[in-house]
Order: C-alpha cells, then sequence, then structure tokens
C-alpha cells in the first residue's frame, strides 16, 4: 500500500472502518485539543473523554474523592455542576495537577469515538504541532480528523490540518498520496500565510495566527459568548513539546 496521507474537514466526511490500522491525529482547535494538551502539560495524569455530561458525572463517581476534575462545555459554556469548562488557560496546575480530568465537549470527544479502529490516535494542536509532526515522520497511513464545530467545517481545524501536511511533506521526503480534502488544507495553510513556514523559520507570532482563527465558526462562537481570549491561548505554536495519546482500547488519554 503507498503511503497516504488524508484530512477529513468533519468526522462525518469518514468511517471508523476507514480510520483502522492508521494512525490519526485528533484536530478540535477551538478548543478540546487544545484544552487537552494544556491539561496533561499541566500536570493531570489522564484525560477521560466522555460523549455525554451524564457519562462524565458517572466516570467521575467511580474515582476517589479529590482525585478527580470533570471538565468540559455545551455550546461552549461551562457544565453546571462541573469544576472547570473547555478554556485551555484554566487547566492548571493548581486545579488539574495530579488529577484526572473526565472531560466531555460538544465537536470533540465525539470527534474520538471515530477513531476507535485506529492503531494510534494522537492529539494535535498548534502548541504541540512540531512534536506531532515529529511523530509522523515515517508513518504510512495519516489521517488528520477535524472536529468542526456543531457539524460544520471550521476553519481553525483546516488550518492546523494544513501545518501538519506541510511540515510533514518538508521532513519525510515520503511521497505521500493526499486525498482533496488534505490537498484543500495544505492550499488554505498556504494561502493564509504568504510564505509557508517552514521549521526553523521564525516563529508564527500568535496575534498573527489568531487573525486567521478569528475567521472561523468555531472562534466567532466564541466571541459571541465572551470567550474570544482561547482563541489566542490556542494560537501560541510549539509552546509544548509533549504529544498526548488516545488509547482506543481503554479510551484514556494519556502523555507516553
Amino acid at each position: 500500500m503507498n503511503p497516504t496521507l488524508n484530512a477529513y474537514a468533519l468526522p462525518s466526511l469518514v468511517e471508523p472502518e476507514d480510520l483502522a490500522g492508521g494512525t490519526v491525529v485528533l484536530i478540535d482547535v477551538l478548543r478540546a485539543s487544545t484544552t487537552i494538551v494544556h491539561a496533561l502539560e499541566a500536570g493531570a495524569t489522564e484525560v477521560i473523554p466522555c460523549l455525554e455530561v451524564e457519562d462524565a458525572r458517572a466516570a467521575a463517581a467511580e474515582l476517589p474523592e479529590g482525585s478527580v476534575v470533570l471538565g468540559g462545555e455545551r455550546a461552549g459554556l461551562p457544565i453546571d455542576g462541573f469544576d472547570l469548562g473547555n478554556s485551555p488557560a484554566d487547566y492548571t496546575p493548581e486545579r488539574v495537577g495530579g488529577r484526572v480530568v473526565v472531560f466531555t465537549t460538544s465537536n470533540g470527544t465525539r470527534a474520538m469515538w471515530r477513531c476507535r479502529l485506529a492503531d494510534r490516535v494522537l492529539i494535535g494542536a498548534f502548541p504541540n504541532a512540531s512534536a506531532v509532526c515529529r511523530r509522523l515522520v515515517g508513518v504510512e497511513q495519516i489521517h488528520l480528523l477535524c472536529a468542526g464545530s456543531r457539524g460544520e467545517y471550521s476553519r481553525d481545524d483546516t488550518l492546523l490540518a494544513g501545518l501538519l501536511i506541510e511540515r510533514v511533506l518538508q521532513q519525510s521526503g515520503t511521497a505521500y498520496q493526499l486525498n482533496a480534502q488534505a490537498l484543500t488544507a495544505r492550499e488554505n495553510w498556504r494561502s493564509a500565510f504568504a510564505l509557508p513556514l517552514a521549521l526553523g523559520a521564525e516563529p508564527l507570532a500568535p496575534e498573527r495566527l489568531a487573525e486567521q482563527l478569528r475567521k472561523s465558526v468555531a472562534a466567532r462562537r466564541l466571541a459571541e459568548i465572551g470567550m474570544d481570549d482561547d482563541v489566542l491561548t490556542a494560537a501560541h505554536v510549539d509552546r509544548f513539546a509533549s504529544v498526548p495519546e488516545l488509547d482506543p482500547g481503554t479510551f484514556c488519554i494519556r502523555l507516553p
């Protein structure tokens, strides 16, 4: 089988069987994947993604008191009775260090369910983009799965997919076959930034990337509910060097 690098603008555009045997990068820039990266960098022991609010409450109830943090959102807003919402900057060492985060969101945690047959599932965000790319070098079957926003394509996710495609092609030297959505994502990234940013180039200023992210459906919805600050937090490229992994068997996310 020839090496392939596929992107999917929405989870509904790919079936779990199509991801079987490959490595998936789960992308939900605004905000689930960004928040998960922040939580684990802040010392959370693991993140348990849940589909529904009641699933999250039940999972948290199974864990020892004081060892768990409930986090997530519905319609972008914190869930009643939860400890935290879905703002990445809120996941600090003081709040989540040494604890399990039980997490449910409108888009990102649902997209993860599509990955249940994959060999590996990496959590990708702009703050760990280069680290994700390093993990993809030499991988023959790559799938970039964008969560979107309420079933709609969202530019923030596609831009990250385009950056990852650009950098993987630069680093690997592999002649990947790209699907149509991968070609589109790469072109979106290149058109957003006149010169494609190579590894080792001058860092992309968060404010410059945030300007592009704010054109997305997800960012506009965050602005409507007063959470625009999360866009700038999500725009810090290569802030971290870790790559969280979702274990499709246990459905837990940890740092390897």
